[in-house]
């Protein structure tokens, strides 16, 4: 298939690259700067001692910016694990070819045994029910299979209670076809700085493991950080930390937002569909919602919330063009949403809107977006749906093909 070449900014270098994007598209779409994410990678690792390790969490489709192209480049930036929360997630960078050790966040089904075995994908338990079908598997095929046990320290989500782990232990260890590679919990307030919550649960958690120890097991990777605990919980980091949306430029609460810098990953664009004028006291979209107090220009871009712009942030969001913000007006409909102009800005059809990134000068980030949504970054980036096609500029020193 043939493509059209468009010029684009990218984020990381502010300087103008050609990227090709497909002649079916509608003229909305996402960029994502792998240049920003290597450069993000390298900030986190700055961070950590010689001997910790890294896990590139990437699930969710690396929060909406594409699993296969972020592991490509996480592989190329050095990290040592990739985390993921579905066996189809871990499955898809394995026939990508992806080699690292991946870890499965959360416990899978029972009916997915096989394939966590077929793919080399290790499993997280949360319970000893699922070690025992594990253990099972792994006797027919006459092999041994690694799993990490999750503790839960306060979450409450998933995870053995650290007073019953050493019982549960000492249960599994009489199977001989797997093997405790790890030990994690996972912080319910680590995005607070100094939070009582969370250093609570950091000393139960260290509490668990030196059990562990002493009852005499090898509890294998120990770790428990987040993006926020790397960030601003140093002691958390143990044997590896699990970072997400710090790898994609955005941060998990303002606290972070003094200990480390970050480029955003992330850019949504939309062309013009249709420039026309309507006169005072005409409304505009679906319920007639808003009216114009003065004759104005209504710029209707194709994007709406099917492709995963809130609706609920009707008449709240604004957009950049030329380096100026222009107001939404009206509801956000499934496919289009709408902007005012004055009859005098010269919208050129087709020229291009930004409604996260940078545009001459100026810029909108997710935070924005999110807080007109009554929400967090994590949910925007995870809602830009597939119909917004994924355009990657490529870190510069890795010219190989993504996506």
């Amino acid at each position: 298939m043939s493509s059209i070449t468009y010029p684009m900014r990218c984020a990381s270098s502010r300087r103008v690259v050609r990227v090709h994007k497909s002649p079916l598209n509608r003229g909305s779409w996402v960029e994502i700067d792998l240049g920003a994410l290597a450069f993000n990678i390298g900030q986190i690792k700055s961070r950590l001692k010689r001997h910790t390790r890294f896990m590139a969490v990437l699930k969710a489709d690396a929060y909406g910016h594409g699993a296969v192209a972020a592991a490509r480049t996480a592989v190329d930036e050095g990290v040592d694990w990739l985390g993921v929360a579905t066996v189809e997630e871990a499955i898809e960078l394995r026939s990508a070819g992806i080699e690292l050790p991946i870890l499965l966040l959360g416990e899978p089904p029972v009916s997915a045994i096989e394939h966590l075995l077929e793919f080399d994908i290790t499993p997280t338990a949360a319970n000893p029910d699922f070690v025992y079908r594990l253990a099972g598997a792994a006797q027919l095929q006459g092999r041994k299979a690694d799993y990490h046990l999750k503790v839960n320290t306060g979450m409450n989500r998933l995870g053995v209670r650290p007073a019953e782990i050493v019982a549960i232990l000492q249960e599994l260890a009489l199977l001989p076809h797997v093997r405790l590679a790890g030990l994690f919990t996972q912080f319910a307030t680590a995005d607070i700085a100094d939070n009582p919550a969370a250093h609570r649960q950091l000393q139960l958690f260290e509490r668990t493991v030196t059990a562990v120890r002493q009852a005499g097991f090898d509890p294998g990777i120990v770790h428990a950080a987040n993006s926020a605990a790397t960030i601003l919980m140093g002691d958390a980091h143990f044997d590896m930390v699990r970072c997400g949306i710090a790898l994609y430029g955005l941060h998990p609460s303002e606290a972070t937002k003094a200990y480390i810098t970050l480029k955003p990953v992330m850019s949504v664009y939309s062309q013009v569909e249709q420039v026309h004028n309507i006169s005072r006291g005409e409304g505009v979209s679906y319920g007639l919602t808003w009216h114009a107090d003065i004759e104005c220009a209504i710029v209707t871009l194709p994007i709406g919330y099917a492709d995963g712009v809130p609706r609920i942030a009707s008449g709240k969001l604004e957009l950049l063009h030329d380096g100026r913000r222009f107001e939404q007006v009206g509801r956000i409909t499934m496919d289009q949403l709408m902007v005012r102009a004055m009859k005098n800005d010269r919208i050129e059809p087709a020229s291009t809107f930004v409604m996260i990134g940078e545009d001459a000068g100026a810029y909108l980030s997710m935070d924005e977006v999110a807080r007109h949504a009554s929400t967090i970054n994590y949910e925007i980036a995870c809602g830009l749906g597939q119909r917004l096609e994924r355009v990657y500029l490529p870190a510069e020193r890795d010219s190989r093909p993504v996506g």
